[in-house]
């Protein structure tokens, strides 16, 4: 039974691979829009119309539970596809919940009304397109009062991963932690609000300091998933295998997919 898993290039394979790990019996099928990454620069209504057609594709693969690991598809197309396209016998899950849980310390679907944290100063690193949506300080605003969010869209640095280019994308981060720390000189705590940013968290972590916590979203979103399919047995779907599937050139896809997890990937055309 698969799971699916959404992402427009291949940050999404930092959560394939914490979700594999943790759940090792279940099957995930990865869906890559490569041909339109990224999609943090497009408008609301680029991204939702591109993640529909990805989630209505990955439907098709027997999965009635898809994952958006994509944090810009999260924050600017989750919540209208939640209030009138996904048919009630799917689901679609985001990636912000599951870390704004940990960050406000909060147990894993924790509806009660929102209350003060230990946390007051956060910096949140995403794409423009999530910086824009304030997906984030909306969610947030739903289990926490009193936090002071400062965000800083990094430009640039999704590219560079996907290129390949981790010289740049080191030297991008660093630029983008001095624009966030003029603004917010003192931040407690940091978010990776893209799942490209993982690859990066040791420059993330080095240009903050150490006293700055940085959440990383692949291993809070597999536990999420993990007890959300405990909840929700029936949601595997009726998918038979794990496969990799891109909009993009697979050949391409794949070789940077194998240096990206560092183990033989191998996409086929969706």
């Amino acid at each position: 039974m698969a799971v699916g898993i959404f992402d427009s290039g291949l940050g999404g394979l930092t959560v394939l691979d914490a979700v594999s790990k943790r759940l090792p019996d279940v099957d995930f099928v990865y869906y890559g829009d490569n041909a339109h990454a990224p999609y943090g620069v497009r408008d609301a209504d680029d991204v939702y119309d591109l993640t529909t057609k990805a989630v209505s594709a990955l439907w098709d693969q027997g999965c009635d539970l898809v994952i958006l690991a994509c944090n810009t598809a999260s924050a600017a197309a989750l919540r209208r596809m939640q209030e009138s396209w996904i048919p009630t016998d799917k689901r679609v899950l985001g990636v912000f919940v599951p870390l704004i849980e940990a960050l406000t310390e909060r147990q894993w679907g924790d509806n009660s009304p929102p209350r003060e944290v230990e946390v007051k100063h956060v910096a949140l690193f995403a794409t423009p397109a999530t910086v824009s949506s304030r997906a984030f300080q909306r969610e947030l605003a739903f289990r926490a009062i009193g936090v002071d969010v400062e965000a800083q869209a990094c430009g640039g640095v999704v590219d560079a991963i996907e290129d390949g280019d981790m010289i740049l994308a080191e030297a991008l981060v660093r630029s983008h932690v001095d624009a966030l720390k003029r603004k917010m000189p003192k931040p407690e705590a940091a978010i990776l609000g893209c799942t490209h940013y993982p690859l990066m968290e040791k420059e993330f972590q080095a240009a903050l300091g150490a006293d700055v916590k940085v959440y990383s979203q692949a291993n809070l979103v597999a536990e999420s998933l993990a007890d959300y399919l405990e909840r929700h047995p029936k949601m595997r779907g009726t998918g038979t295998e794990s496969k990799f599937l891109t909009t993009g050139d697979p050949v391409q896809v794949s070789n940077r997919a194998t240096q990206f997890l560092r183990r033989k990937i191998a996409f086929e055309a969706a």
